[in-house]
């Protein structure tokens, strides 16, 4: 039986749930009665906002963030610097001629180097074309131009000025299809790869609206049900697309934010969709007219919206707390579709339901139609269910075991921030990079040494750093040059040394290098100096600061998610032991997702099957992000979960009956939400850089033993256990205000 197959035979027929509320009780419901009432205003204002926050973002622009924005520690003040300054060789492209075989001949490098020369000369983007460089084994020719970026305000990022150069080194190559003739330099790698990045994210987008779609059609039977929640969803996420342009005034975009703006907008518009149109024909099953179906979704899956949209932009908020602007922008596009949804839950989605009334059942779809229907009971959860209400401490300890073994492999997790060796292999500018730094080895990796001081000080500042220079090739641990790698920039005011290494960014050699710079040769040739400010950058530089930032940022953020959503829990819920126990099976399953990433990524086996190359870690950011992520997203399961149980509770049902009914009446709609969830979050797992990979993998794991190890286990065996004492209101909550009254 798959997943989402909802109901079976029926065991018994639908029980009344709550009396039809005699008006409106509470902001929740007066917004919904409102919009309802006002059903052609409302969504002719929800359409004119999303249009208008859209049309904005495009009025301001969006402002990405810079390099140094994501970085942390040393790293950061050296990108700043860098940013900040103007180097001869910012845009400097280095253009790769090989033999395809054999060696290249002086003669063929010669009229190759002419004719480039000859080409490059041509471009107005163009400033200058040095001399040809020979590699030690003389089959490799690397060319380098520096191109003209400006300067000041009007200085060109070289994604933008690289393209005419781009396609002069294309049509060389197609006129010498003997040789290989490739370019290599920053312009030319972000521009590549943002154009495979952004393949990625329309795939992602083509694959994962029809995916959500087909599988509403199963759980509803119906065209316009299934559109609707759709609709809600894309709406959320272009309007917070809109949002967050005119926000990144204020915080800068990351690269990633529009995916996860994605992930979420879809994960929770779909969510909050299907707890109202179930409710909906839930209650209409039962025999009430529409609207007044519709006025008890919303007084109970509206409420439930709104405190698991709470629960969810409070785990979100956490990221702020982790030192990194990347995590910022992350946090507030995820809070913006978030509280986008929610909105658009309690005004356009009943306006919506209420202008369609039944004709939301309609057009029909055969077969799908008859097994959408409410009123039966899910044949697979009665079975799971059965055994763990008769036997609740066995199958409590037998859970935590399950979740415990699958989360153990994350005590020996390691973390990496992926670098350009972490890149797919298939782009065919990472086979360039290869080969440019086989041939070149000093074109590999790099730390970077910046200084700034008075610009009246260059030639003794670089007398300091070529006096570094000389100790780091005297250590013997650093890639052998016989003249230091100077720049200075335009003003004279900063100065970099760039000390290249062996092997990769990530590797143990690169990071002793950067720990022997950072704390003995750098101080011994800089301190007391009188330069400014000194610090060392570059890729090994970043990976670890940002690793160590988040190590030490990552208890105070699980503290501040952790505690805060246990808070809106125990208003929401009136009793300390269910807000307990909802945290620790949160925990829990973001745990047992951290122990399949280590399984996954750290090893080799899931190579072939996932088609990445594993660098034997877990990308730096991923246990935050997973974190907050996570314990948001299984705040929805948990509180819809436990608004239906609460139900029986409150109509007098014995507590194991209240838990049975409250899980199989919720069975169709947290069933469907995961396996959408698990499936859009599959699709990010077949997008090509390791970090979607690995992110997409960790969200699908933690939703699938959510919805089912979780949620159909674990929670019933301990509501089981502690009986009436879940749902005991202490006195001490008794005058405090409920986030969400009844």
């Amino acid at each position: 039986m798959s997943l989402i197959e909802e109901k079976g035979a029926a065991t018994e027929p639908p029980r009344p749930t709550e009396p039809s509320p005699p008006g409106p009780r509470g902001l929740v419901e007066r917004v919904a009665a409102w919009s309802m009432e006002h059903r052609r205003l409302t969504l002719v204002l929800w359409i004119a906002v999303v249009v208008l926050a859209y049309g904005a973002s495009m009025f301001t622009g969006v402002r990405s963030q810079e390099d140094a924005d994501g970085l942390t520690g040393q790293a950061a003040v050296a990108e700043r610097m860098l940013d900040d300054a103007d180097f001869p060789d910012d845009g400097v492209e280095n253009v790769l001629v090989q033999a395809r075989t054999g060696s290249l001949s002086p003669q063929s490098a010669g009229e190759v180097v002419t004719s480039l020369k000859d080409r490059y000369g041509k471009l107005a983007d163009v400033a200058r074309v040095g001399d040809p460089i020979t590699s030690a084994d003389g089959r490799s020719v690397l060319l380098p131009v520096t191109l003209d970026l400006g300067t000041g305000e009007d200085k060109k990022r070289p994604k933008l000025a690289v393209a005419p150069m781009l396609e002069a080194t294309a049509a060389e190559q197609e006129a010498r299809p003997d040789l290989r003739i490739e370019q290599l330099g920053k312009g030319s790698l972000t521009k590549d790869l943002s154009t495979h990045l952004g393949a990625d994210f329309q795939r992602a987008e083509f694959i994962s609206v029809p995916l959500t779609l087909v599988i509403l059609l199963v759980a509803f039977g119906a065209m316009l049900a299934a559109g609707l929640s759709v609709m809600l969803g894309i709406t959320a996420v272009v309007f917070a697309m809109g949002l967050s342009g005119i926000t990144s005034l204020i915080v800068p975009v990351d690269a990633n934010q529009a995916s996860l703006i994605l992930l979420m907008g879809l994960a929770v518009g779909v969510d909050y969709s299907l707890f109202y149109i179930r409710r909906q024909r839930e209650e209409r099953a039962l025999g009430k007219d529409p609207a007044t179906a519709l006025r008890i979704a919303a007084a109970t899956s509206g409420r439930a919206v709104v405190v698991s949209g709470l629960t969810v932009i409070v785990a979100m908020a956490g990221m702020f707390l982790s030192g990194s602007l990347l995590f910022s922008s992350l946090a507030l596009g995820t809070i913006l579709v978030v509280a986008v949804a929610v909105l658009g839950s309690l005004t356009a989605l009943p306006a919506a339901l209420a202008a369609l009334g039944d004709r939301v059942d309609r057009p029909r779809i055969p077969l799908l139609w008859r097994r959408a229907q409410v009123g039966r009971d899910s044949r697979l959860w009665s079975a799971v269910l059965r055994p763990v209400l008769k036997a609740p401490a066995l199958f409590a300890i037998a859970g935590l075991a399950a979740m415990l073994a699958l989360a153990a492999p994350a005590l020996d997790m390691k973390l990496k921030m992926p670098g350009d060796e972490d890149l797919p292999r298939s782009f065919a500018i990472m086979q360039t990079y290869d080969r440019v730094v086989a041939a070149f080895p000093s074109e590999g990796t790099a730390h970077s040494v910046v200084v700034s001081a008075d610009a009246s000080r260059k030639d003794e500042v670089a007398r300091l750093l070529t006096g570094l220079h000389t100790r780091a090739m005297d250590s013997g641990r650093f890639a052998a040059s016989d003249r230091p790698d100077l720049a200075v920039s335009a003003d004279g005011a900063v100065t970099r040394l760039d000390l290249h290494v062996k092997g990769e960014a990530g590797g143990p050699e690169a990071r002793e290098t950067l720990d022997l710079l950072r704390t003995g040769l750098a101080p011994a040739a800089l301190d007391g100096q009188s330069v400014d400010t000194w610090a060392v950058g570059g890729a090994t530089a970043f990976t670890t600061d940002f690793s160590d930032t988040l190590e030490e940022r990552l208890p105070l953020v699980i503290g501040f998610v952790t505690l805060l959503c246990l808070a809106i829990m125990l208003l929401a819920f009136r009793s300390p032991l269910l807000a307990l126990v909802t945290g620790v099976l949160n925990v829990l399953s973001v745990a047992a997702a951290y122990g399949v990433l280590v399984l996954v990524f750290q090893n080799e086996w899931a190579e072939s099957l996932l088609a990445f190359d594993s660098n034997g870690a877990v990308v730096s950011w991923l246990p935050l992000i997973l974190f907050v992520v996570l314990f948001g997203l299984s705040m929805d399961y948990h509180v819809f979960v436990l608004s239906r149980i609460r139900e029986g509770v409150k109509r007098g049902d014995p507590t194991r009956e209240a838990v049975r009914r409250g899980i199989l009446t919720s069975a169709g709609v947290v069933t469907t939400a995961a396996v959408i969830m698990v499936a859009v979050f599959a699709v990010f797992a077949t997008l090509s850089t390791l970090e979607m990979k690995q992110l997409g993998v960790g969200l699908a794991v933690a939703i699938l033993l959510d919805a089912t190890l979780i949620r159909g286990v674990l929670l019933p065996a301990f509501l089981a256990l502690l009986g009436n004492r879940a749902w005991r209101e202490p006195r001490f909550l008794r005058k405090v205000p409920a986030v969400s009254h009844d």
